[in-house]
């Protein structure tokens, strides 16, 4: 670290965000490095430390010998004031080197309220902030995470994305980066052409997009003809040869997720048909109980973490739930290390896995009905009923508990107001179950908080074509539901519709949002995901003075047959299950569970071992 950071840590807020330093980070000699990257993450130090993916990724890199990737994180509003006023570059966290300096500048895009933040860190790198602007000697701007489905919005900020999973895909980048400049091979242009031949690279200034008299997409046309129409997703086959870290880096200040993350599998075999992550990560494909006991093992020896969170989109739907609990509680319960599952079902929440998981036997439960009322329920495809939830809570009230969460979507497709009193009626059925209970403690009173979220059309789900709610609608159907609440023991949260509007936008954006971004940043836009520093208002001036309409992304019904921006992306699951799907959900028909029966989503197509449905490559 330079005396000019040093200097000014003393004058901002945690200045452990920026000292580096920390134990289990990776340090090389320069000399034998031939291919350097910078890790952005932007959002502040303590919620990227505590992100798997960047743990996973930054971990595989550093794996190659002529490779080092380092860390980089947004820098909170002091301190990008502080470096701005001394003219201080972004540095990355390993060698206090200016992220100008790197090869390779990465950034994982997990929400779309973050890209603000994405543009600002390039602008405090000093590295151009259009693709096109940028010469031979500047880094080359690499996406991905969930967002880059949708890369269009940021298509003019990036030279390239990686679709789908990484491990694998990024060494390959690297390799290919390394061996051009090697042979003498070596064009920025070049390696983006070449790059645009691997599986899961989308470049986006090789694809050319026009345009209807409409506004819609007319077409995507590769500029060349060696480089695929649609970019295919990567995923990782085998999860048990998947890269996982025998060690990560530990943080001097407090983090979101200070324990261990125990990836037990990815995708989801449930189809909800609002969820654009049970759709993208798919196909399932589990690790063994004896690789993640290992895994946990070589965690705690190097962490000495007191809790273990085993991570996935719905941990019951492991098959062999029962066995990794079992191995882990044969060594945790004695260290003291508690087993945290942040992702239970209510129709799999059971008396024996609450005896048997420590954190589900303190603080409050949360469970998602998502809609409340049956139909609701079944349009959305949630595969719960009523009794489950109302047996999940009976459960935890018989086990002493006296405080449960409930999580709900308003503004879904074919919502009434039936649907939203059923919110309020089955909060107070459960405050009913609490009191029902004749071993209930007479000495206190339950509390039942519904948290209830605005529904996002989501690219890659059955509900992508939907239209979102208007920020009226919205805030009618809040404040409609805060009327049926009569129970003082129901407590009422809900989200703020105007972030959702302005996500729904950037979510289901195109590459005439780039212009949007860009004055954005000329207009010191950051840190949008936060409350503090979010203003529905400036963003509406900002998209009026771009000539940009918001509705036109988030709140009209797009055609079921019009282009989308992000169908230059193949996510592994076809068209004609999305439409299928949404044809099932307004007739009120559900689709059961990938292990149920196969519902020929495509997914397997794309390979794995140990998937939801093995035998089926439909």
């Amino acid at each position: 670290m330079n005396q000019q950071i040093a200097s000014i840590l003393k004058s901002v807020s945690k200045p452990g965000r920026y000292s580096g330093g920390e134990y289990g980070e990776t340090v090389k000699d320069k000399g034998n490095i031939k291919c350097r990257w910078a890790f952005c993450f932007p959002d502040t130090y303590e919620i990227g430390m505590s992100n798997l993916g960047v743990r996973i990724l930054y971990g595989a890199l550093n794996r190659e010998e002529d490779v080092w990737c380092e860390r980089v994180y947004a820098p909170w509003v002091d301190m990008e004031e502080k470096m701005r006023a001394g003219k201080i570059p972004l540095w990355a966290h390993e060698s206090g080197d200016a992220v100008s300096d790197f090869d390779v500048v990465a950034f994982t895009l997990q929400y779309e309220m973050c890209y603000t933040n994405v543009l600002m860190m390039l602008d405090l790198a000093g590295i151009p902030l259009t693709a096109a602007e940028r010469g031979e000697d500047d880094p080359i701007i690499i996406g991905g995470g969930p967002c880059a489905y949708n890369a269009e919005p940021l298509a003019d900020f990036f030279d390239v994305f990686s679709i789908g999973e990484g491990e694998e895909a990024l060494v390959e980048f690297a390799r290919l980066y390394i061996e051009m400049k090697e042979n003498g091979t070596y064009t920025r242009s070049a390696f983006l052409h070449a790059a645009a031949k691997l599986p899961g690279f989308y470049v986006p200034s090789l694809y050319t997009v026009t345009y209807r008299d409409d506004g819609t997409v007319e077409a995507y046309t590769p500029v060349y003809d060696d480089i695929p129409a649609k970019v295919t997703k990567r995923i990782i086959a085998d999860m048990d040869k998947a890269y996982f870290p025998e060690q990560v880096v530990m943080p001097y200040i407090e983090t979101v997720q200070d324990r261990i993350m125990l990836e037990v599998y990815r995708g989801c075999i449930r189809g909800c048909r609002f969820c654009q992550a049970g759709m993208i990560y798919r196909p399932v494909r589990e690790k063994t109980p004896e690789v993640l006991d290992k895994q946990a093992r070589d965690l705690f020896a190097c962490t000495g973490y007191d809790e273990i969170s085993l991570t996935s989109l719905s941990i019951s739907d492991y098959t062999e739930l029962e066995e990794l609990t079992d191995r882990l509680l044969s060594w945790t319960e004695g260290e003291t290390v508690n087993l945290a599952l942040p992702s239970l079902r209510v129709d799999s929440f059971t008396k024996a896995l609450m005896e048997r998981i420590s954190t589900v036997r303190t603080g409050s439960l949360t469970f998602a009905p998502e809609a409340g009322t049956q139909r609701l329920r079944d349009v959305i495809n949630k595969n719960v009923l009523e009794e489950d939830l109302m047996r999940a809570v009976k459960v935890a009230f018989e086990a002493g508990k006296t405080q449960v969460k409930l999580y709900f979507m308003m503004g879904l497709p074919t919502e009434t107001n039936e649907d939203l009193a059923g919110i309020a009626e089955l909060a107070e059925k459960v405050v009913e179950v609490y009191y029902a209970n004749p071993n209930r403690n007479k000495g206190k009173h339950p509390q039942v908080t519904i948290s209830v979220a605005c529904f996002i059309p989501k690219p890659f789900t059955p509900f992508q074509w939907e239209a979102q709610d208007t920020m009226e609608m919205l805030k009618e159907k809040q404040a409609y539901l805060s009327s049926c609440i009569k129970n003082r023991h129901v407590r009422y949260n809900y989200h703020d519709a105007r972030t959702s509007h302005i996500e729904a936008v950037l979510a289901r954006g195109d590459r005439r949002l780039g212009a949007a971004l860009l004055e954005a940043c000329r207009r010191g836009f950051h840190f949008d995901a936060w409350e503090e520093h979010f203003d529905y208002d400036r963003w509406m001036a900002l998209f009026a003075d771009c000539g940009i309409d918001p509705a036109f992304y988030a709140n009209r019904a797009w055609g079921l047959d019009e282009v989308l921006p992000w169908e230059i992306i193949d996510c592994g699951v076809k068209r004609e299950f999305f439409l299928r799907e949404r044809e099932r959900a307004y007739a009120g028909s559900t689709t059961p569970n990938c292990r149920q029966a196969c519902s020929a989503c495509g997914a397997n197509q794309l390979g794995g071992e140990r998937t939801c449905c093995p035998k089926c490559k439909a």
